[in-house]
């Protein structure tokens, strides 16, 4: 019988506690859009209900800006012998297992707001979509790193070495 995998041990590596700023802002700018487009709604439209869809809007926002930290803090990376393991989530974790063999690109993506923090996105794209891993918030130094030594394994790893 195959044992189970113990998720628990071994050092999980977090984003950087500056990704809570790009949480935010990206949830303040959501949030703000839709209660521009409820307003609208509302004063513009003459739709009756439309301060009903604003004040959903508002909650929903705040919400989101209370649980941002959290959010930020669930996701973390662990590389193992053959693989990269993933995690994400607070009340729906998803834990995601890359083979290092089936990695097929690994990307670097820098948005407007995590520029600013100095910091990073690391993709990595395999042939199944679903195994589609995207790590947020690294620093830049530690996520041009991680690709470089990821691309290695990759490659040690189709090679058969």
């Amino acid at each position: 019988m195959p044992t189970r995998l113990d998720l628990s041990v071994g050092d999980w590596k977090r984003v950087s506690p500056k990704y809570v700023v790009v949480v935010i802002v990206g949830a303040l700018i959501t949030g703000l859009i839709a209660a521009a487009a409820a307003t609208f709604l509302w004063l513009v439209a003459r739709w009756d209900w439309g301060w009903v869809l604003l004040v959903a809007v508002v909650v929903i926002t705040v919400i989101g800006l209370i649980v941002a930290p959290r959010r930020a803090r669930s996701i973390g990376y662990r590389m193992r012998d053959d693989d990269l393991l993933f995690r994400r989530g607070i009340m729906f974790q998803r834990f995601v297992s890359v083979p290092y063999g089936r990695m097929q690109l690994i990307d670097i993506n820098r948005g407007p707001v995590g520029r600013m923090l100095g910091l990073a996105d690391l993709k990595f794209v395999t042939a199944a979509a679903a195994t589609g891993v995207l790590i947020p918030g690294l620093p830049e130094a530690e996520a041009s790193e991680l690709r470089d030594r990821l691309v290695e394994l990759a490659e040690s790893r189709r090679a058969g070495l």
